[in-house]
């Protein structure tokens, strides 16, 4: 399990289906690349020439594993890409980089997943005791064997997957290519976003806007809940869901996972957080000199506090851009704080000041211990720390690679003594009846089970 402080980012998905000459591992590229937020283990990009797949995939950043030799080797007109978090140790071996790609009776799949199927270890289970061999620890493995067993006994792909669905119990987004057709799946929860745009007569898929931005598609619609949508030589046709559950989107995608240039279903994700910031003021207020953020989670949030109190807004760290997923740690003899190289705060609009420091979320809270830290001893009088989410309680089923509840600082420490164990003066959570007026749509619904134990789909005796 991730041990950082930090929430693990989900997956992302991107696909291209080429009518007008594009180069189609070009467009997935940076379409990837404008996902990269949602995972840096992992990438790889799979393109269909006339039945002939040509893919790459490798651990590492995508700007890392991708160079201009390697894109010209993919050509085809369809095409699949994906970004991957892994959410534990012995679970990143390029065996478990995605697109998957195989071959059957009907001849290729290749799938890309967003999200965390419940009982993919019981459809494991079956599928091995009838002879499946799997080759990979991940859950789009079992997507893959379910399309191809039911592929075999239906007319078409589409009429494979709504089987496939009915078995599938969690959250997934699925981008998926068969020899003809671009695929696109969002579970009937619609835990996990995905969106449709369109360049010319190609389609674009895309788990977030911003990927449909930086290839410059014109944004069509979002998939929605249930909803198969494929894509072919005649365009694109739907495939609704009969009698969908009320929709329960993660409502952590705004305040965390997505980009904030992002519009996930119809909300802006940066117009939600600066709300999100300006209804954290309205209920925790505190007597400041200045209103910061911490990079870059907390930025759009403090915004917000800052239009709600009153209290300026400053620039309070700056952050070194160059400290990515590859940085090299100090050994344990070098007195070398990591969290001073990736940030180091503003003296001048710190010292002898009032703070109040805006972040998402506590975890486990070593980090934000550290920051406040830092600031103090650059010479901050005070130090409030206000947290634009509820206090994390309960594990996440659907892909949220949240700590199971024994590393939950909210579920063993009082508000209190959180705040005594980071060393604020003040500390504060959002209500988590505020996340109904944060400007998100009245007719959807949104999960936030990680807060309030209340799970859309039933996860079983196990809640740990």
């Amino acid at each position: 399990m991730n041990q950082t402080d930090k929430l693990g980012e989900e997956c992302g998905v991107f696909g291209f289906y080429d009518n007008d000459g594009c180069d189609v591992a070009r467009m997935i590229y940076y379409g990837l690349y404008a996902l990269q937020h949602r995972g840096q283990q992992s990438c790889g990009i799979a393109v269909n020439d006339d039945g002939i797949i040509h893919q790459y995939k490798n651990l590492g950043l995508v700007n890392e594993c991708f160079h201009e030799g390697t894109l010209k080797t993919l050509t085809g007109n369809i095409g699949v890409g994906h970004v991957r978090y892994s959410a534990g140790s012995g679970d990143d071996d390029r065996a478990n980089c995605q697109p998957l790609v195989s071959l059957y009776n009907k001849g290729s799949l290749t799938v890309s997943l967003n999200g965390n199927l419940i009982n993919a270890a019981e459809l494991r289970k079956k599928y091995m005791k009838t002879g499946s061999i799997f080759q990979s620890a991940n859950d789009t493995e079992v997507i893959m064997h379910l399309a191809a067993h039911y592929r075999s006994r239906t007319h078409s792909i589409e009429d494979a997957m709504k089987l496939v669905m009915d078995e599938l119990r969690g959250a997934f987004s699925v981008v998926m290519m068969s020899p003809r057709k671009l695929i696109g799946i969002r579970d009937p929860h619609g835990f996990r976003p995905l969106c449709i745009g369109k360049i010319g007569n190609s389609y674009v898929l895309s788990s977030e806007t911003v990927g449909l931005d930086v290839v410059g598609a014109k944004f069509v619609r979002d998939v929605m809940p249930g909803e198969i949508v494929v894509i072919g030589v005649n365009g694109l046709t739907s495939i609704p869901y009969e009698n969908p559950p009320k929709p329960s989107l993660c409502v952590f995608e705004y305040v965390y996972f997505a980009r904030p240039d992002s519009v996930i279903d119809g909300v802006s994700v940066y117009n939600a957080r600066v709300a999100t910031g300006q209804r954290l003021a309205g209920v925790a207020p505190v007597e400041a000199d200045v209103v910061i953020g911490v990079p870059d989670s907390g930025l759009n949030f403090a915004v917000g506090y800052a239009q709600a109190s009153g209290i300026p807004y400053g620039d309070g760290f700056i952050k070194n851009r160059y400290t990515g997923r590859t940085f090299i740690k100090p050994s344990q003899n070098e007195r070398v704080d990591a969290v001073h190289i990736k940030l180091n705060a503003l003296r001048a609009n710190i010292e002898g000041k009032r703070v109040v420091m805006v972040d998402d979320s506590i975890v486990r809270g070593t980090t934000c211990a550290n920051i406040i830290k830092m600031l103090k001893e650059c010479g901050a009088k005070e130090v409030h720390m206000r947290v634009a989410s509820p206090k994390f309680l309960w594990r996440c089923y659907f892909g949220t690679d949240i700590p199971s509840r024994k590393d939950l600082i909210a579920v063993t420490h009082t508000t209190e003594e959180i705040r005594q164990k980071i060393g604020a003066d003040s500390l504060a959570f959002l209500p988590v009846e505020e996340l109904d007026r944060i400007g998100l749509r009245d007719d959807f619904g949104y999960c936030n089970a990680c807060f309030t134990g209340d799970y859309p789909v039933d996860v079983g005796e196990d809640r740990e």
